[in-house]
């Protein structure tokens, strides 16, 4: 585990290398957006501080959010890749810190190093792995099974593990963000969180959401991946 931090913290110091050449430093302040569905991005962006959602607005006007990065990611990567378009916002979830640089020297600096292409793959292949299983979630389960499912997915992305075995969740997710995330409802989900609250499965610390017993809350979905999973017999 030490060697993979010390891994990990020389990946950091060399994208922050990278990227402080171009002087390209931005600040954005909660809830501005920082590229809208159909813009042509002017580079590819490095989350130096701050979290950023990576969200859809339905025709009916609901925001489904498909993702949330964290310090150390770096995004419009499909554009710069497989040169597609993009189609969703990204909107900063805090005050934020981004670096840019130039599509065409990113792609040269991934292809020299490496040890940086295979960290991108590596969590392109971790991030498809989660996706697949909340999908599952999501599509199958009910709206309790969502927001449990939502729950585990922040906790482990965004958890700090206290010495009760507890789960502290490092950001104040709001209701309505969890229920962007699950596809339902603020008031569906305010009434799921409750229920995971009177089972004793989660808890709240001023702002921040506390998962009490993670194993619990995993065993929760594991079940119910096992009743899915058994074939009607009539």
């Amino acid at each position: 585990m030490l060697y993979c931090k010390i891994i990990n913290s020389q990946l950091f110091t060399k994208l922050d290398r990278f990227f402080d050449q171009f002087n390209s430093a931005h600040l954005y302040k909660k809830g501005e957006i920082i590229l809208r569905a159909d813009d042509n991005p002017s580079g590819v962006y490095y989350l130096k501080k701050g979290f950023v959602r990576l969200y859809a607005i339905s025709r009916e006007g609901q925001e489904i959010t498909f993702n949330i990065f964290k310090p150390g990611s770096y995004f419009s990567m499909m554009w710069a890749i497989a040169n597609t378009t993009n189609h969703h916002f990204f909107e900063a979830m805090t005050a934020v810190e981004l670096q840019r640089a130039p599509k065409e020297k990113l792609l040269e600096f991934i292809k020299s190093q490496p040890d940086v292409l295979f960290e991108l793959t590596r969590r392109i292949l971790i991030g498809l792995s989660g996706l697949i299983t909340e999908m599952e979630y999501l599509l199958f389960g009910n709206a309790n099974i969502k927001v449990a499912s939502v729950i585990l997915l922040l906790a482990k992305r965004f958890g700090q593990k206290k010495t009760n075995g507890g789960v502290v969740i490092q950001h104040p997710f709001t209701h309505r963000m969890i229920a962007s995330i699950a596809g339902l409802t603020r008031e569906t989900t305010t009434l799921e969180i409750q229920k995971l609250k009177q089972e004793k499965v989660l808890t709240q610390k001023q702002h921040l959401l506390v998962v009490r017993n993670i194993k619990k809350l995993e065993e929760k979905l594991a079940i119910f991946k096992e009743e899915e999973s058994v074939p009607d017999t009539f």
